[in-house]
């Protein structure tokens, strides 16, 4: 982790898809991150470093961008 890089929110979607693809790497293709439940994608989330937004501040529109940042992602790495 970069200490020097400003914590991030739940409208950071694009950072915190390039998070979760770091963290889980080619375990979630395409279909598979589409099909993730929201409780756990807060859950997972809420446990990256540096992440200082609140589970009350999460919606299902920053959700559905974060999905679809981790789908631009994935494909990028393929």
């Amino acid at each position: 982790m970069n200490h020097f890089e400003p914590p991030m929110q739940w409208n950071d979607h694009e950072d915190i898809a390039m998070a979760l693809y770091e963290k889980f790497g080619d375990d979630f293709n395409e279909a598979k991150i589409y099909r993730i439940r929201f409780t756990d994608l807060v859950e997972w989330v809420l446990s990256l470093p540096n992440f200082e937004g609140t589970r009350e501040q999460s919606n299902e529109g920053h959700l559905e961008q974060i999905q679809a940042k981790w789908v631009y992602e994935w494909r990028d790495n393929q």
